[in-house]
């Protein structure tokens, strides 16, 4: 045999990472709204990190010389009615809202995995439970139950935390329910069981590395939902409490002065727009480059 003839040594594994890796990057690049979607997301967690360095003003000190103050060079966004930095609310603002979003799809996780990875492998008693369980939830839209929820353990941003993570439970128990029931009739879930491996191995290292790819998108998606349910329940005051800022809050405070100081209202409506719509975006590219067949389009 040749030199010619010996056939190459396969990749390995940390090279075909950077290859995957790059080949993420290459799609994320051609979906210029998926990169659109992922600069803003960024830019807001960046904004949540370092609010506190951001401010130009306390956003819990009034200053009853401006109120009601239009946008201007001192107050970029305008003051409120006691006369408080739009602007620093606006940011620290952000910081509740990311931290909600991120918080409740964790909590929401941690709790629905586990019991759609249980419903889908084992089935029988165990899947009858969980999803009548889940259908149960589902009869209550995501808000109804997460105001409810609230409602239940009383106003706080941890608390509406909790409530909106339990909320997106049922959506995450189906999806990891039917990525378990397609998994574990494939060849090498049979080939782990034919080699003597048990429950757990099959559950956590052949199944869960192979449906996280939808888990993933799920996880996008839940974040704008938790934003929006942030911003709801501290409308009603639910969440944050006042003086504390939050773009609920300052919504809120905005209602009675609609005609007559407009920047009250829109600027943190327009955050929340633009919060959810820059984790849509991202939610929908990394659909596109989990998607085997997204090289194709």
């Amino acid at each position: 045999m040749t030199a010619l003839d010996i056939p190459a040594a396969p990749a390995p594994a940390a090279a075909r990472e950077r290859g995957r890796a790059a080949d993420a990057w290459r799609r994320l690049r051609r979906n210029r709204l998926a990169l659109t979607g992922a600069v803003l997301a960024a830019l807001f967690v960046l904004i949540a990190v370092f609010s506190s360095l951001l401010t130009p003003y306390d956003p819990a000190r009034p200053d009853f010389d401006h109120v009601l103050a239009a946008p201007s060079r001192a107050h970029w966004l305008g003051t409120d009615d006691l006369g408080r930095d739009q602007l620093s609310r606006v940011l620290v603002g952000v910081t509740a809202s990311m931290q909600v979003g991120v918080l409740a799809v964790v909590l929401a996780f941690v709790l629905a995995v586990p019991l759609g990875l249980v419903a889908g492998y084992f089935g029988k008693f165990a899947d009858t439970v969980v999803s009548r369980l889940t259908d149960t939830m589902l009869a209550f839209p995501f808000l109804v139950l997460a105001v409810g929820l609230a409602a239940v353990l009383g106003p706080s941003l941890k608390n509406a935390t909790i409530a909106i993570g339990i909320s997106q439970i049922p959506a995450i128990i189906r999806i990891t329910r039917a990525e378990t029931l397609r998994l574990k009739h494939l060849d090498y879930v049979g080939a782990a069981i034919a080699n003597g491996a048990g429950n757990g191995t099959i559950l956590f290292r052949h199944i869960l590395p192979n449906a996280t790819s939808a888990l993933i998108v799920q996880a996008t998606v839940g974040v704008p939902s938790a934003i929006i349910g942030e911003a709801v329940l501290s409308f009603l005051g639910l969440g944050v409490q006042p003086p504390s800022p939050s773009l609920g809050v300052m919504l809120s405070s905005a209602q009675p002065f609609i005609a007559t100081a407009p920047w009250m209202a829109v600027f943190p409506g327009l955050v929340i727009v633009l919060a959810t719509l820059a984790f849509n975006l991202l939610g929908d590219g990394v659909r596109d480059i989990l998607d085997p067949r997204g090289g194709s389009r």
